[in-house]
């Protein structure tokens, strides 16, 4: 397995990144599992449509074992038949990073689908529940998480159940022990997927976590058959696969720069892509490089007083030609003022992506930048990437949470 920016395995253990480094580096594998098991749902589907619940790529059925396949024909026509529904409404849910996949995913969901698609994440749902439920909306909830323990994942969930009468769960995770896969045994008002154990990142910062859980959900939630999500899997796959081959050494220049600050860009979804770029940075330097995300026109409005001769801007070029006109203006602006002391732009039809394929998709291999600068920015401060916070100040998965009781809507 080729690893980030040409540096070799044992070279990373030394490092402490070794989790980190392997973890960026199989995406594109992970990735083609999904397919993969989007393909045998299709072929299992297609020859008994009305199978019950399945065991994994996985997910955990009734009985509580994790057998080696994707969600049923019939689960994935419930979910759509819901989102079909003008009436009915669909938030997507996580904490931190894994919010950030709803933020991704939401609007196109949301322009697909009669249903009203919003992105809330748990730690919003869970302190101010009556500004986001209803009792009297369908509602579908779809739940993301890497371990499925965070206080927040299990507690929104309990709180929808008890709010808002007939709500479908959908979770998708990566960890078969975790309290969020084991939510939906017996159950049948939830709907769980599990993914390849390779999702489950052994280190601090979710990065196989985030890609595949992106890529399950609008597999399972555009209306477009699986086929066509299976396509183009392979079609982000190849791209990042090639990225992370011939773009090594550019990412790795980048990733050892003398920075104090960095500045990710992005409009609509991409804009969820900047603000996870972003906390992969604090979290790889353990704050010690700030990061800030925005969008390329948004950035104007004062945000832009930050840079700085220590300062990195990179802008996430969208697919949408319209968008793009802004996002030149910007560029040719900060390459102009000479304020940053390094801009850069990653741009997915120069490096061969389709023009059809839709940011969202695409922000799965754009990531692997911010990924792999945020990586060698770890090991340029003397950490340890795979765990910056040794003195356990913040956690892998977080702690110290209470749970209130919310009495009324």
């Amino acid at each position: 397995m080729t690893q980030p920016n040409d540096l070799a395995s044992a070279q990373w253990e030394a490092l402490g990144g070794q989790h980190t480094a392997r973890e960026i580096a199989q995406q594109p594998a992970v990735w083609r599992q999904l397919a993969a098991a989007l393909a045998n749902d299709r072929s299992r589907g297609a020859a008994n449509p009305g199978a019950p619940h399945l065991g994994t790529i996985g997910t955990v059925g009734t009985t509580g074992t994790v057998g080696t396949s994707g969600i049923s024909a019939a689960d994935r026509a419930r979910l759509h038949a819901l989102l079909a529904a003008p009436s009915a409404q669909a938030i997507l849910t996580g904490a931190g990073t894994s919010s950030f996949i709803g933020e991704l995913a939401a609007d196109g969901l949301n322009g697909a689908w009669p249903a009203q698609v919003r992105a809330i994440a748990t730690t919003s749902l869970l302190s101010h529940p009556a500004l986001y439920l209803a009792a009297d909306k369908p509602l579908l909830l779809v739940s993301f998480a890497r371990s499925g323990n965070s206080p927040e994942s299990q507690a929104v969930v309990d709180l929808v159940r008890a709010k808002v009468p007939g709500a479908l769960f959908l979770h998708i995770t990566c960890n078969a022990e975790g309290a969020l896969a084991r939510d939906g045994d017996g159950r049948s008002d939830a709907i769980t997927l599990l993914l390849p154990p390779a999702t489950c990142d052994r280190s601090f910062a979710m990065t196989s976590s985030f890609t595949t859980m992106l890529l399950a959900a609008l597999s399972l939630l555009e209306p477009a058959p699986l086929s066509h999500a299976a396509q183009r899997i392979e079609t982000v796959a190849a791209l990042a696969g090639r990225w992370l081959d011939t773009l090594a050494a550019d990412w790795r220049q980048l990733g050892s720069l003398p920075l104090s600050r960095i500045v990710y860009l992005g409009g609509a979804a991409l804009e969820g892509l900047a603000r996870e770029a972003s906390l992969k940075v604090l979290e790889l330097t353990a704050g010690q490089v700030l990061a800030m995300p925005n969008t390329p026109l948004g950035f104007r409005h004062g945000p832009k007083s930050m840079l700085n001769r220590d300062t990195l801007v990179v802008l996430f070029h969208s697919q949408d030609a319209h968008a793009r006109r802004y996002e030149h203006d910007l560029l040719a602006e900060l390459r102009r003022d000479q304020v940053a002391g390094h801009v850069a732009a990653l741009d997915g039809i120069a490096l061969g992506a389709p023009a059809d394929l839709p940011d969202a998709w695409l922000a799965a291999a754009y990531v692997l930048l911010a990924q792999t600068l945020a990586l060698h920015q770890s090991v340029r401060l003397g950490l340890t990437p795979d765990n910056p916070f040794p003195d356990g100040t913040v956690n892998r998965v977080v702690q110290g949470v209470t749970v209130y009781a919310h009495d009324a809507i």
